[in-house]
């Protein structure tokens, strides 16, 4: 089955994503420990958000 453009503009935010982690990562070595925990708390929002784009894409294919 070919790709949609949805689909294909889909996971290119996914691929920016991931890019922008790394990018993040490459900073986090020279960051206080207190922008560190202020980094890890907004990135668990952004988890929680992430998981529940998953479950719904999982259940939408059930």
């Amino acid at each position: 089955m070919p790709a949609t453009g949805e689909l294909i503009r889909a996971m290119n935010y996914v691929e920016d994503i991931t890019a922008t982690l790394r990018r993040i990562c490459l900073y986090i070595p020279s960051m206080s420990a207190e922008e560190r925990k202020r980094l890890a708390e907004s990135l668990k929002a952004a988890g929680g958000a992430l998981n529940a784009a998953v479950a719904d894409l999982e259940k939408a294919g059930q």
